[in-house]
């Protein structure tokens, strides 16, 4: 996964001449729906992680007659969010600049916004993706890190896509909003011992150890809609959500990097806006590879 020779094709300035007004249209309409509802600034910046590891909107295309895409398989079925927004989005941009800007680029997007708009930190996103034609059901069951994964396997799965250790920990930050099913992290609640023993009463209250898979729990116990660095102090004190947060500050080889982004929020955020730039560089379609879809949910 070259991801130096994807960012030497992909350019901050792709729509600079061909549809100027793109990004701030974008980012107005992410402030308006984040202010509407808090929770899917989160949901907009997971849809950006599932459709990455190969960021080429493939995530998007909805399953046919004669197709079944990534929507359906276990790390995306009934918890993805927010299609109906990029809809919109891609809609509004449409009318703007028809079939110039990508759903791929638009997701890039999305997602930095939606750290801006709650208090995380902006980054300049390379731009000029191309949308896929189809989608990988199997590469989305693969590549998509399991909440039950220990760390070796976090490790392996991000250095599968060329992101190292340091990166898997700040990209795991994005834990800081939003929130999971308890299907999530039912597990961990009841089984695993390095867990606060109030956070984990606390979290059975809303997710028994039967039944009630779709009930929710913010990812970071402390401030579930504010892009900030508690995740990290969560983590030091034994009350990540799911087993996969917990696993980065268990006694291994990722716990000081934990230390560090929970003493200091600034390099938190440095390190996070690096690791999304480099993640939105893996293994894009450009030039005249994929389309320009006009709808997101569907090919052209």
């Amino acid at each position: 996964m070259g991801g130096s020779v994807a960012s030497a094709q992909l350019s901050p300035n792709f729509y600079a001449t061909t549809c100027p007004r793109a990004l701030s249209l974008i980012q107005s309409l992410v402030n308006a729906t984040v202010a509407n509802e808090t929770r899917m600034g989160a949901s907009l910046l997971r849809l950006h992680f599932h459709d990455c590891f190969g960021c080429d909107a493939s995530i998007l295309l909805r399953d046919n007659a004669t197709f079944t895409g990534e929507q359906s398989t276990p790390p995306n079925a009934n918890s993805i969010r927010g299609m109906d927004v990029i809809d919109n989005i891609k809609a509004q941009v449409e009318r703007l600049c028809p079939s110039v800007v990508s759903c791929a680029d638009i997701l890039t997007l999305v997602a930095r916004d939606s750290v801006v708009v709650l208090g995380g930190p902006s980054w300049t996103v390379p731009l000029g993706r191309r949308d896929s034609t189809s989608a990988n059901q199997t590469a989305a069951l693969v590549n998509i890190p399991s909440p039950a994964l220990n760390l070796s396997g976090l490790v392996a799965a991000f250095a599968s896509q060329g992101l190292n250790a340091r990166e898997l920990v700040a990209l795991s930050g994005a834990h800081t909003i939003g929130q999971a099913r308890c299907t999530a992290f039912r597990n961990r609640i009841y089984n695993d011992t390095n867990i606060d023993s109030n956070f984990a009463t606390l979290r059975r209250a809303n997710c028994p150890s039967a039944g009630g898979d779709g009930n929710l729990a913010p990812l970071d116990v402390n401030t579930s809609t504010i892009f900030d660095n508690t995740y990290y102090t969560n983590l030091v004190g034994m009350r990540g959500l799911l087993h996969s947060d917990q696993e980065l500050f268990n006694n291994g080889s990722t716990d000081a990097q934990v230390t560090v982004y929970n003493s200091n929020v600034t390099s938190f955020f440095s390190d996070f806006a690096s690791a999304m730039v480099k993640m939105g560089n893996i293994s894009p379609l450009t030039g005249s590879n994929g389309q320009i879809r006009t709808n997101c949910s569907r090919t052209n």
